[in-house]
């Protein structure tokens, strides 16, 4: 499992959604659709309806690969911070059962106020 402590797991971009349906294309179920994917020099975090996929590429060529679901009917509590003038990073903390706060930060370039609508809607239905 990923260790969501490590920091360089946090710096995240967003990038085409075809690069995240590359990579768990496969994995999603009927009815789960990307939202949203991220990357950090070379793990990537792809949300769907449904969960969170981080993604760690492992060993030298990337072609050991890692990936932890977090679904979002686990989610016990979530928070949202925008990027400031200060701190630059937009950041989603959600706090899941058995495995407590899982936090990620997103550059200032990112609409945090309209992921946060989508997650939140997630998160509520589930």
């Amino acid at each position: 499992m990923i260790d969501f402590a490590n920091a360089k797991y946090l710096k995240l971009r967003e990038v085409d959604e075809k690069e995240g349906q590359k990579l768990v294309g496969d994995l999603l179920i009927d009815d789960e659709d990307l939202i949203g994917s991220f990357k950090t020099v070379r793990d990537m975090v792809i949300f769907t309806n449904k969960r969170i996929i981080a993604v760690n590429l492992q060993g030298w060529s990337g072609k050991k690969r890692d990936f932890t679901s977090l679904p979002y009917s686990k989610v016990q509590t979530f928070s949202f911070e925008s990027a400031g003038t200060f701190d630059l990073d937009a950041e989603l903390e959600l706090w899941f059962s058995g495995l407590g706060k899982v936090r990620f930060e997103f550059n200032s370039k990112f609409d945090v106020t309209k992921f946060n609508k989508a997650i939140g809607k997630f998160i509520l239905d589930s």
